[in-house]
């Protein structure tokens, strides 16, 4: 029974991940549409900066939400830690928690930075785009870290349920 609720709880899963990934191209192809704009209206040096800040923007929020998954991973870890954890596990943790804490304390800095970067990017684009444009790619880059923020949840998830079940399914001789 247990089982069965695991695998209609992934098939959910599975299916959520299809429309969010249905939903990613979606905001994909908005996005060409709106590279196409920028490269025709503004100068290529303030183009190249549009696009510098949008690939950067994938990869800040992506390590961002990778630390975090991982740092949550070593609290949960450390938290389970009892009398009978060896010294050398509770040291290889507590190390692994100050490099990851450390890390995304400078993923936090380069996150503030790209921040900075957009305000400069607006900057620019409100020089050449129509108010309606402007709050097309406001939309555009909202949509886009609320999409990875959504895509790595539902791929933690998943990756959980899937473990859950191969654990259930191991344990049942």
């Amino acid at each position: 029974e247990l089982m069965a609720s695991v695998r209609c709880r992934l098939q959910a899963l599975w299916e959520e991940r299809e429309l969010v990934l249905s939903e990613v191209r979606e905001c994909a192809e908005r996005g060409e549409e709106l590279q196409a704009t920028v490269r025709d209206l503004c100068k290529p040096n303030e183009f190249e900066r549009y696009m510098m800040f949008i690939g950067d923007l994938e990869k800040v929020v992506s390590l961002l939400l990778c630390l975090s998954s991982r740092l949550a991973r070593v609290q949960n870890a450390i938290s389970r830690m009892d009398g009978s954890t060896d010294a050398e596990e509770k040291q290889s943790l507590n190390e692994r928690h100050k490099l990851l804490s450390r890390q995304r304390e400078d993923a936090k800095d380069l996150k503030e930075n790209l921040d900075r970067r957009e305000r400069v990017v607006s900057g620019i684009l409100a020089k050449y785009l129509t108010e309606q444009q402007l709050r097309d790619y406001q939309h555009f880059v909202q949509v886009k870290t609320s999409l990875l923020i959504e895509q790595k949840d539902l791929e933690e998830q998943i990756k959980f349920f899937e473990e859950q079940l191969e654990n259930l399914e191991q344990s049942i001789p």
